[in-house]
């Protein structure tokens, strides 16, 4: 009997196509007899052993050394990694001062010469050195007894009065209600920023208490009238003279 359908001496066939004669169709045709495919190399071509570990780690070291030249992961590629990244490092050392700012440079905390002039300077990069950097040409501006809302032209817009700052006793026993405002700038940048830890706070409790001060040696009437020149003239002394006490390093 025939089976026209079927024809028993052509070759199996699978997905990959025609298989060779003798092939023990165990799944491992893919990769063919040497079994050295895939990125690093290296395969075994025993049907039960994996790729061997120390082949494969020969295999990628060799392919990286093409990607860096002069063989960098050897003895002597090493200490040319070592002094690239050094280089580096240094560099990164290098900073500039704008107009109007000094740099303060830190060797390890401590204060290293003078500040340094606007202009490329250099210190040493972190973990080693550190630049502070103070703006010594900005005027600032600290309200006693009032907090307010200003145009460009310091004209005031709205303000919020704060009675425990702006009520002080005069010298008649009299009590005043007395706003002012205190414009102060850096003059010694290396004083400011290692001697007051709060500057804006201490300027302005230094300056209430200074206005207090004088407020309590003159009379209500002259206070409210046409003593205020001579009230901010003294204030002023008072306040810079007790600014310098505590080196503050600041100009008002």
């Amino acid at each position: 009997m025939r089976f026209p359908l079927f024809n028993f001496n052509t070759p199996q066939q699978g997905p990959w196509g025609q298989r060779r004669p003798g092939s023990r169709g165990n799944g491992h045709d893919r990769g063919g007899s040497g079994g050295g495919g895939g990125f690093f190399g290296g395969g075994s071509s025993n049907n039960n052993e994996g790729p061997d570990l120390e082949t494969i780690i020969r295999n990628a070291q060799n392919r990286l050394r093409r990607f860096l030249p002069g063989g960098m992961l050897s003895a002597r590629g090493l200490p040319l990694i070592i002094g690239l990244v050094l280089l580096i490092w240094l560099g990164s050392g290098f900073y500039r001062v704008k107009e109007g700012q000094v740099g303060v440079e830190l060797i390890f905390g401590k204060l290293r010469g003078l500040p340094t002039t606007p202009g490329l300077n250099y210190n040493f990069p972190t973990p080693i050195g550190e630049v502070l950097i103070a703006d010594i040409a900005r005027s600032r501006r600290v309200d006693v007894g009032y907090r307010g809302d200003f145009t460009d032209d310091r004209s005031l817009q709205q303000s919020l009065d704060i009675p425990e700052e702006s009520l002080m006793l005069t010298g008649d026993q009299n009590v005043v209600d007395l706003d002012f405002a205190v414009f102060w700038k850096i003059e010694d940048a290396q004083a400011f920023l290692f001697n007051i830890r709060n500057p804006e706070s201490t300027i302005k409790i230094a300056a209430e208490s200074a206005m207090r001060e004088v407020v309590g040696q003159t009379d209500f009437d002259l206070t409210v009238t046409g003593g205020r020149a001579s009230i901010e003239t003294r204030a002023l002394a008072v306040l810079q003279d007790l600014l310098d006490s505590y080196s503050a390093g600041v100009e008002v």
